[in-house]
């Protein structure tokens, strides 16, 4: 491992709320969250700014919820789109310091700072001086966590950055065992709660017990614990927990193909009609195949999923098939789809359907078939495509997607599942 390489982490503040309270002055000293539809009162709180917390509020809350214990709470509708625009801001401001800068979600992203001292002095200045960019052209307030490796920067931002007034901390291969391992094994990044009860049970109850037991002795324990092989969790585990990681800082990890094309759909209400699942299954396999068209794949493997609204007593299922000809036709995925979905659907009501294809190939190099339809399909659809390109999604539909049942309209006006 390189020991010489500094890697920060920047993490915003409440994004959404902060850009929010930015772009508002009226803003700045009232308890604002970002969430749902304000005019109907309903919704999931998206983030919640330091003032709405001080009440209280928490992210993923209901909206109803959060105003019973912050009444005179402003509630912004998210605007997905703009949230984006100020976050590719906010990663040309980073490549100002380094060309070495990885998105990891839309309001963190990492920084390769190694060979940037020379120009912007220690990594502690570097950080002060991208907090203070940042906050004078978006207003946004970020928090810096930095250390050796991905990881480390990862865990110095959230257990301390973003704890201390001034919002950096380091975390040092010489500051784990004093400063990491001590920690409860909840606060271990890529924990939750469920894994750290599996952890207590197994009498790890600290970051340090993970980290200083043998790793063959904790993927011996794991296998015991859970009745199979959990060597790779176990060795991930355990290599957090001492800060190991090799990965580098890549500007084009996102750019790498993918090895599968999926989509799922929460639904506003439970479908309980097997034509209303068609419609939906027909506006996923558009939307996959679509996706496959613009990246030049034909996929062979078919999965199809669904789930009920119920987490105390689930139901619906999960299966794959593959199709005689890999295809990004979206009529011939449908027809598989409806097929594997009605094979294995119970009947139960619907809330969410998932649809993916992958096993992925070139999609200039498919084997004719006699009467071979492909070409036809394919140029139909890519006209389709550029239309919708050019002037949105509804601009052409199939007409079940019109439909109660269909959800192209509402899809049209959201990104991520959230208004744009």
């Amino acid at each position: 491992m390189n020991r010489d390489r500094v890697i920060i982490l920047s993490d915003c503040q409440s994004f959404y709320a902060s850009v929010e309270k930015a772009a508002n002055p009226l803003y700045s000293h009232k308890p604002l969250v970002v969430a749902g539809d304000p005019a109907r009162r309903s919704g999931i709180v998206l983030a919640a700014c330091p003032l709405a917390k001080e009440h209280g509020v928490t992210t993923a809350e209901t909206l109803k919820e959060a105003l019973a214990k912050c009444p005179e709470l402003v509630v912004v509708r998210p605007r997905m789109q703009h949230y984006i625009n100020v976050s590719s801001q906010i990663t040309d401001i980073l490549r100002s310091f380094s060309d070495l800068v990885e998105p990891y979600s839309i309001d963190e992203q990492f920084i390769d700072v190694t060979g940037s001292s020379a120009l912007f002095g220690s990594p502690l200045s570097i950080a002060a001086a991208i907090q203070d960019t940042v906050r004078q052209e978006t207003g946004v307030y970020v928090r810096i966590g930095i250390g050796y490796s991905k990881v480390t920067a990862k865990m110095a931002c959230d257990l301390w950055a973003k704890k201390n007034e001034g919002g950096r901390f380091t975390l040092t291969r010489e500051q784990l065992p004093t400063l990491l391992w001590p920690l409860p094994i909840s606060q271990l990044f890529m924990v939750g709660r469920r894994m750290s009860a599996h952890f207590h049970s197994m009498g790890l109850t600290t970051i340090g017990h993970v980290a200083q037991l043998p790793l063959a002795e904790l993927k011996w324990r794991m296998r015991e614990k859970f009745r199979k092989n959990c060597d790779i969790d176990a060795e991930l585990y355990w290599r957090i927990a001492n800060g190991i990681d090799d990965s580098p800082v890549n500007p084009h990890t996102h750019e790498v193909p993918p090895k599968s094309v999926g989509h799922q759909m929460t639904l506003p209400r439970d479908y309980r009609t097997l034509k209303e699942i068609k419609t939906i299954l027909l506006e996923l396999s558009e939307l996959v195949c679509r996706r496959c068209r613009s990246l030049k794949v034909n996929g062979a493997a078919l999965s199809v999923g669904c789930q009920g609204a119920s987490f105390e007593m689930p139901t619906g299922f999960s299966r794959q098939t593959v199709m005689n000809d890999p295809t990004n036709a979206t009529n011939l995925v449908y027809e598989a789809a409806v097929e594997l979905f009605q094979r294995h659907w119970d009947n139960q009501p619907v809330r969410r359907v998932n649809l993916s294809l992958s096993t992925l190939t070139d999609e200039s190099e498919y084997q004719l078939t006699l009467f071979e339809s492909r070409p036809r399909y394919r140029e139909l659809e890519r006209a389709t495509d550029n239309l919708k390109n050019k002037y949105g999604d509804t601009i052409i539909g199939r007409a079940a997607s019109f439909t109660d049942a269909g959800q192209i309209k509402d899809r049209a006006g959201k990104i991520g599942g959230h208004y744009k």
